[in-house]
């Protein structure tokens, strides 16, 4: 029996295991949600394919995206950084991971859990289409990606525009974008 996907995977192996077992599957770890934010800006231009390759890597030169780490990077480290092969060198983006370091320790001293923060944007609950999907109708941005995205802007970060801010809530589980026919669809089945 053929396993029907989402056809953004392809046959990319890892893309397939990020689509089986990750993307869209509700996510409530800080951390992993803050690396899932960082991972979103560096893919800005870039496919999610290149950076899910590079992921890895990511998690080798940025300590595990440990926020504490990385707001501390000085100038030493961020050229490090932009002289590593395995990651995508781009001074902007990498000098946003610091900035968007200091700004999540300072949003979760005033806000507390960044999990709980995150998902206040949902109300709490995974956001399911309305309607049968097909990749060609899901949407690039949405409301409640721009309100997301006002609000992280607001609190210093960076590289989180609304389009940024919508994958990122597709792949942490805070909407479930699975088109029809994918074995991971929950959305109201067609009528």
């Amino acid at each position: 029996m053929t396993i029907v996907r989402c056809p953004w995977t392809g046959d990319d192996e890892l893309m397939v295991a990020y689509h089986d077992d990750e993307w869209g599957a509700p996510q409530h770890d800080s951390r992993r949600l803050f690396e899932l934010l960082l991972l979103e800006g560096f893919q800005a231009g870039l496919s999610w394919r290149t950076i899910l390759h590079k992921r890895a890597r990511y998690r080798e030169v940025l300590d595990g995206f440990d926020p504490q780490r990385i707001a501390g990077y000085g100038d030493a480290k961020l050229a490090d950084l932009m002289a590593d092969p395995g990651i995508v060198r781009n001074r902007l983006k990498i000098a946003g991971t610091v900035r968007n370091a200091q700004a999540y320790l300072q949003l979760t001293e005033r806000e507390g859990d960044f999990a709980a923060w995150i998902w206040s944007f949902v109300d709490g609950r995974p956001q399911l289409p309305s309607q049968p999907r097909t990749m060609a109708n899901l949407p690039a941005c949405t409301p409640v990606s721009d309100g997301l995205s006002r609000a992280l802007r607001e609190r210093g970060f960076t590289f989180v525009g609304s389009t940024i801010c919508y994958a990122f809530m597709q792949a942490a589980g805070l909407v479930d974008d699975h088109v029809v026919g994918c074995h991971r669809y929950r959305g109201p089945v067609p009528g």
